[in-house]
């Protein structure tokens, strides 16, 4: 079983100082200043154009959204200020709260939230079935907007509230016109933050400026996005750290208030630090996955997928993205999070099976793998995506794969997988990454299964049999259906294999004793204040 062995470097870095000093007048300022670190650096700064969870984050500074998903995974109105549903549930009619305005001084208007669903739905699964039912959408007035629908849609609300990346979050009617392809060319949202481009220093830094025209929301509990989202910094920073050892000291040193993913190797030391609170993360942990380039050899053969399957360990995986203790990882994890509604056990035998390694070289070539080089990308800059490339990258080898291991930043890995050339001309076959149990949680919000061809999940997987059971788990009348469907999706998974699901694991979330009211589940910055 292969441990995080290079990560012990990072783990036993000295505790010297990442950020400079602080002035008395910074030392002064510091109450109204929050320092973050995040997962790894912000690259993409346009929300519909990646799933990149750090996008995500900065989008929910940024910007608001229409309607906001609890913690009981239930949408309440953010923007809206109310709607009602006419004509059998096919006229739906939304209105927006008083006084919300852009960052550049405009209000907000119906046009400005058409236009942001439709940019946004061209990249969203769950977006694309609510346009698929439309009929129309129209704006009788500045203040309101109205859907109306061809045929019923149940998911209205849970579309109109997505939190997962990417997240349906509101932009002007003139940003909201760029191609969904291209980033936007400016970053103006009307979120309880403004993007700070001045001090924006790439691999470095990143600052938010609290937004003053910002009105949250009158009333309403907070919970994930849901509710008032009242801001008590004037400024976020966040900084980008080069290793977890780097990232410890300053948090214990107080250079630093809030650490988003600390490695689980590390939380000992920092939980025997009586400044340092640590708190799970999310219930839902997070879910492992290996995305396979459906375009090219050699997985482009659904039995060479299948070998792979059959090959890998789920323990490996989740050992060295959860470390030694076993309750902060699962096994034999299927399309699903476990303890959700749609997780089962359908297929799941090809998981639990002994592993022959020889056995699977064998079954390797005689599924017409002919030696073909396979490009692994992984990510430097964040340690549970290494940690799971360096397992995939030691099981491809023992498989007899003839490997070509590309490290690389996270942005540059998410730049480089929306290519579609040949793996040996800047595209590529495989790389690790890691969802929400939110995002995972149902066929449809879970874009790793998109298996629409050239306008499914990057790597592109065409299965028809995949898409039409999302669909008819769509046009399902109750939950009862749909736990049906997904026992007959996660069977077809299984055997056609659009990815490899590499297990659940979990991780907890460290920050300074003196920063109280953090929203649970959600690494958002509003809510968050410091004890004086």
């Amino acid at each position: 079983m292969l441990r995080r062995t290079f990560l012990g470097g990072a783990a036993a870095a000295g505790t010297a100082p990442f950020l400079p000093a602080r002035s008395a007048l910074a030392q002064a300022g510091r109450a109204s200043v929050l320092r973050f670190v995040p997962q790894s650096d912000l690259t993409i700064v346009d929300p519909v154009t990646t799933t990149a969870y750090i996008t995500r984050h900065h989008a929910l500074m940024v910007f608001d959204q229409l309607y906001g998903l609890d913690a009981q995974l239930k949408p309440q109105p953010q923007m809206v200020e109310g709607h009602t549903v006419e004509d059998d549930g096919k006229l739906w009619t939304f209105r927006l709260r008083d006084g919300l305005k852009f960052h550049d001084g405009e209000l907000v208007r119906g046009r400005d939230c058409i236009a942001s669903i439709r940019r946004w739905a061209q990249r969203d699964s769950l977006g694309q079935a609510l346009v698929a039912r439309t009929d129309a959408m129209t704006t009788p007035d500045d203040r309101s907007f109205v859907i109306r629908l061809k045929r019923p849609y149940g998911l209205m609300l849970e579309t109109l509230a997505k939190l997962g990346p990417p997240a349906l979050v509101i932009m002007p009617e003139r940003l909201a016109m760029t191609d969904p392809a291209q980033q936007i060319p400016e970053v103006i949202g009307s979120g309880p933050f403004r993007f700070n481009t001045k001090e924006r220093l790439v691999g470095a830094r990143v600052v938010y400026d609290r937004n003053p025209d910002y009105q949250p929301r009158a009333d309403g509990a907070v919970s994930w996005a849901a509710g008032p989202k009242r801001v008590h910094f004037d400024r976020v920073e966040w900084h980008v750290m080069p290793d977890p050892g780097t990232a410890a000291a300053a948090l214990q040193n107080g250079e630093v208030d809030w650490w988003e993913n600390p490695i689980n190797d590390l939380l000992p030391t920092l939980q025997r630090s009586p400044q340092i609170v640590t708190q799970l993360a999310s219930r839902l942990g997070n879910l492992g996955t290996a995305v396979l380039n459906h375009l090219y050899p050699p997985f482009d053969k659904p039995a060479i997928r299948r070998v792979v399957l059959e090959a890998l360990s789920q323990e490996d995986f989740m050992a060295a993205a959860g470390g030694d203790d076993r309750k902060l990882w699962r096994i034999n994890v299927g399309l699903f999070t476990p303890e959700t509604p749609m997780a089962n056990d359908a297929g799941l035998d090809v998981l639990m099976g002994v592993r022959d390694i020889a056995r699977s070289k064998r079954d390797l070539i005689a599924a017409g793998y002919k030696g073909e080089p396979v490009v692994l990308m992984s990510a430097s800059d964040n340690p549970v995506l290494g940690a799971l490339g360096e397992v995939m990258n030691d099981l491809l080898k023992r498989l007899g794969m003839n490997v070509q291991y590309v490290v690389s930043d996270w942005g540059t890995l998410v730049t480089r997988r929306a290519s579609k050339a040949p793996p040996d001309q800047g595209g590529w076959n495989i790389f690790n990454t890691t969802w929400t149990g939110l995002d995972m949680s149902n066929p449809v919000g879970e874009q790793v299964l998109r298996c629409g061809g050239q306008k499914g999940f990057f790597g592109w997987p065409d299965i028809p049999e995949i898409e039409s059971l999302r669909e008819a788990w769509i046009e399902a009348p109750d939950d009862a259906g749909r736990r049906t469907i997904a026992r007959d999706l996660q069977a077809v998974a299984m055997r056609q294999v659009p990815y490899l699901p590499t297990g659940q694991y979990f991780y907890r979330t460290a920050y300074r004793r003196d920063i109280r009211d953090v929203v649970e589940d959600q690494f958002v910055s509003w809510n968050a204040r410091r004890e004086a």
